[in-house]
């Protein structure tokens, strides 16, 4: 038999195997969207939105898992930022008094937040330590909002009795709307008969921010 003969089981094309080994990315790759892509001011408005979104969550506390699905760390943020420069002394001596009353009030409140967590989570909760302190720091809301207006009754009223009564009203609505809006989200984070043993730091802490508020207003 000749060399040249084909036998019946072989193959007579050969198959060349070009192209890049990466291969061509399909539509679906090509098309998929990356936020580093993304321009910084839709950045900036997205996450604007996300914490508005959450404000108005916190206000209206009806969804339980509003604030845990995706949480973040800027409401919380702001809300101290604003809480420590509004209630820090304005008759401070110089602005090294002034820096030291700030970050006492910072100190404070992030502190606060952070104990109330690890009590939660030593308690068993079954929500990240992120999440949890996501939580507390967006339920400021309320009392900032009863120390805005507390502000603005410094500017129309003049130091009384009744202005106290007023301030103590506000400031208390604030501090049992912060309670309210903290117990509806970390509420089924805990076991029913460990409850309240989560719920009495939390109480503690929104006191002391209410205290503050209404001590240096």
């Amino acid at each position: 038999m000749e060399s040249s003969d084909i036998l019946p089981y072989q193959k007579t094309d050969e198959t060349v195997l070009e192209g890049e080994i990466g291969g061509t990315p399909t539509s679906t790759e090509s098309s998929e969207y990356h936020t580093l892509d993304e321009p910084v001011k839709d950045t900036i408005l997205r996450d604007l939105k996300a914490v508005g979104n959450k404000f108005y969550h916190v206000l209206y506390p009806k969804q339980k898992k509003a604030l845990l699905k995706d949480w973040d760390l800027w409401g919380p943020l702001i809300l101290c930022v604003f809480l420590a420069s509004t209630l820090q002394n304005e008759s401070a001596d110089n602005i090294n008094e002034g820096g030291l009353q700030f970050a006492e009030i910072f100190f404070i409140v992030w502190f606060g937040a952070v104990v109330v967590t690890i009590n939660s989570k030593l308690l068993g909760g079954n929500i990240s330590f992120f999440q949890s302190v996501c939580v507390l720091g967006y339920c400021l809301l309320a009392p900032s909002i009863a120390l805005l207006v507390c502000l603005f009754f410094d500017l129309i009223f003049n130091n009384s009795l009744l202005l106290f009564i007023l301030k103590f009203l506000i400031v208390t609505g604030g501090f049992v709307w912060a309670i309210i809006g903290a117990t509806v989200f970390l509420g089924d984070s805990q076991l029913p008969k460990r409850k309240a043993l989560a719920v009495y730091p939390i109480f503690l802490f929104y006191f002391v921010v209410s205290w503050m508020i209404l001590s240096k207003s």
